[in-house]
């Protein structure tokens, strides 16, 4: 203890003299430039004299900031906020005036205006130095925990009799695969998962692969994860016939619904009903805690807290100087890591140009700095369960691929978060269980339309007997990060991504969801039969089946109920029992059982359509542009991960495969009921977006006494 006492000091100090010495020259810059400010006698001085002056005031002027600022701040406490605001201006220029008197022989010398406009400058120059520096070092941040754990944790034990029950942290790392998180430990890229797994000790944690649902994306899997049910979600993007609308899962309208359902069909309020923070996510889980919830989103007024987090993570200058020199700086890094790609002529290749570097860096920097803060906050709080969603390795897995250099970046500085969180959960002022998961994974493959020159939608057409365009139309991706970030800044998630809209009623409907598409007929109110399809386009499935970027289709017949359609007439009529499972076989056990209870859904399409899959080298062919994708079955993303501290049960029995969003839902409630007693549901209307109830709490307030220094050093 007394060697990182000593080492903490050491660094503070350095970092001391850095943001001086910066000070110092923006200074000298300074009374080179204004000509009221002068740092030097009416008779002239050396450089070096002038130096030593300089160095001088801006010593006073960082020791009365860091002593005078905070007392003069408590003391105007009162004070309304915009004549603070006013006001701050005129004090720091006070400050700067009383440090220049105290320069001996009266060296200095700045007119009140003057010393407004510089110590404006060196305040905001100090603060870019030591928020940069800081961004390496989380000493300080140690620090701040050992201040606060120990008055938080007196504070949760007042009123209880008997131990604190440890809380539970959950730390979804969006697309991240079974086999790529194994992948990376080995290579050394994520030390923190390496050490909870005991590659060179004793283990904490347990990996578990389990299976998703056919849609493999977020919006299923976390609706089953957090409200314990995803039924009638047969994709990321759906049509529903009886209201004519396109369902899409990150548009804030839709989340709110299929989270309504959800809690309708499973009568409570989801995963984090008993005193949890969602953070990040698209659903609340039912939490009263919740920030940069997209199902928050839809609301308008003083009861929409979705954009809470950003808020409050930014009123803390500090945290937008790291945040807003490492979005700059990934910014920097797609651009440069782009045209590496082009230039090398990289295949499979999209388009990563227009806005999409600063998307990017939003999900790798904006999102992951204010989500983490936000847990860091949860867990100083003492709250029982907390549910966050970091999804900087799906974005960039969609533009660059599943795997390699880009993403391998992406996933070192996510371990920097997890070991941050673990670092936090040392001195909270209660024992904390870090369970760390994923939604899905991705499967490598070029596009649909690169491989053949259109897109599902042209080949649909084509099918119908319709003219196709020459040109084949662009998808754009469904990534998480694109919505979040246009809800962030107030504008409407993209109606038209992913879909192909017809001109004409009579005209299919055609939704890409990575790899999995689906065909419906707008003008006929129920679902259509193969025989009614067949009756109306008899062209039609068998131009889908036998094109060799489909693997298979799922329609149902009148007669026989769910059929899949493969290449060459091959047919499994899933109500009977199969003896061969055709174009099934190569996407692996289960296949059959996902696909036969999507076809259970009310608002399945009158056409699943499900990509070709090569099972040797785990490609899928995309309907969107997407090189990395995932929404169907095929490869990876179907394989994502569970990885659980040891003193938890077992997600399930040796031997015994976990199946499904849902089932992972019933093992995190029995963890969370494990050690303080079943969660209190809330039946009916409970669970964030959908009771107008709830309150504003601490946890909405307290991210700026967290700072995320340590997961970061980009600089």
């Amino acid at each position: 203890m007394g060697r990182e006492r000593w080492r903490s000091v050491g660094s503070a100090l350095w970092r001391s003299v850095a943001v001086w010495l910066v000070s110092t020259l923006t200074m000298l810059a300074l009374a080179g430039i204004l000509p009221d400010f002068q740092l030097q006698s009416d008779d002239g001085d050396s450089a070096t004299r002038i130096a030593i002056t300089a160095a001088l005031g801006a010593g006073a002027f960082g020791l009365l900031s860091s002593l005078v600022w905070p007392l003069l701040v408590r003391a105007l406490l009162l004070v309304p906020a915009l004549v603070l605001g006013l006001l701050a201006f005129f004090l720091n220029g006070s400050l700067l005036l009383l440090a220049l008197s105290l320069i001996p022989d009266g060296r200095g010398e700045a007119n009140a205006e003057t010393a407004v406009v510089v110590a404006a400058v060196m305040s905001a120059v100090a603060s870019a130095t030591g928020g940069a520096l800081a961004v390496r070092d989380d000493d300080a941040y140690r620090r701040r925990l050992y201040r606060l754990s120990d008055r938080r944790r007196r504070r949760l034990a007042e009123g209880r009799v008997g131990p604190v029950p440890p809380g539970t942290v959950f730390i979804q790392l969006d697309g991240v695969g079974h086999d790529v998180l194994r992948t990376a430990v080995d290579k050394g890229l994520m030390p923190t998962v390496a050490a909870w797994l005991g590659q060179e000790g004793t283990p904490s944690h347990r990996l578990t692969p389990w299976r998703t649902d056919w849609s493999s994306q977020t919006g299923a899997s976390q609706l089953g994860i957090l409200h314990g049910s995803n039924h009638d979600v047969p994709a990321f993007r759906w049509y529903e016939k009886d209201t004519g609308e396109v369902m899409v899962s990150n548009r804030p309208a839709s989340a709110v619904e299929l989270q309504r359902r959800a809690i309708e069909r499973t009568g409570d309020g989801g995963l984090l009903t008993l005193d949890g923070a969602s953070r990040g996510n698209l659903f609340s889980g039912g939490a009263e805690q919740v920030a940069l919830v997209l199902s928050m989103a839809a609301r308008r007024g003083k009861e929409n807290r979705s954009r809470a987090g950003y808020f409050a993570y930014f009123s803390d200058p500090a945290n937008a100087v790291r945040t807003a020199l490492s979005f700059v700086a990934e910014v920097g890094r797609e651009i440069g890591e782009s045209t590496r790609a082009r230039l090398r002529r990289r295949r499979p290749r999209v388009g990563r140009g227009g806005l999409y570097p600063f998307i990017r860096a939003f999900a790798t920097v904006v999102e992951r700095d204010v989500v983490v803060t936000a847990v860091i906050s949860d867990m100083l709080a003492g709250r029982t369960a907390v549910y966050a969603d970091l999804v900087a390795y799906d974005e960039v897995a969609h533009h660059s691929g599943p795997t390699g250099p880009d993403v391998e970046k992406v996933l070192q500085r996510l371990d920097r978060s997890l070991a941050l969180i673990a670092k936090v959960a040392e001195h909270a002022p209660r024992a904390y269980r870090v369970v760390v998961l994923s939604d899905h994974g991705q499967s490598p493959g070029e596009t649909f339309r690169t491989r053949y020159g259109l897109t599902l939608g042209d080949l649909a057409r084509a099918g119908c007997g319709l003219p196709v365009p020459r040109k084949a139309q662009r998808t754009h991706s469904g990534a998480e990060a694109r919505a979040t970030v246009r809800t962030a800044l107030r504008r409407p998630v993209e109606e038209g991504a992913g879909e192909h809209r017809p001109a004409r009623r009579a005209e299919p409907i055609v939704l890409a969801s990575g790899n999995l598409g689906l065909i419906s007929f707008p003008d006929v109110p129920h679902r259509m039969t193969r025989e009614e399809i067949d009756l109306r386009h008899p062209a039609l499935l068998p131009t889908l089946a036998n094109h060799p970027g489909i693997g298979f289709l799922l329609v149902r017949s009148q007669e026989r109920g769910p059929v899949v359609l493969g290449a060459r007439g091959s047919e499994v009529y899933l109500d009977e029992e199969p003896g061969d499972l055709g174009p099934l076989t190569d996407f692996g056990p289960g296949a059959a059982d996902a696909v036969r209870r999507t076809d259970g859904f009310p608002h399945v399409a009158d056409i699943m359509v499900n990509s070709w899959y090569d099972p040797q080298d785990g490609e899928v062919l995309a309907f969107e542009e997407q090189i990395g994708s995932h929404g169907g079955l095929g490869g990876a993303q179907t394989q994502p991960f569970l990885l659980s501290p040891l003193v938890l049960s077992a997600p399930v029995d040796d031997g015994h495969e976990l199946v499904g969003a849902e089932r992972v839902h019933d093992v995190l409630r029995r963890w969370l009921g494990e050690y303080q007693g079943p969660e209190i549901p809330l039946v009916g209307g409970g669970g964030g977006a959908a009771d107008d109830s709830r309150h504003e709490g601490p946890g909405d307030t307290a991210f700026a006494v967290a700072d995320p220094a340590a997961q970061d050093n980009t600089h």
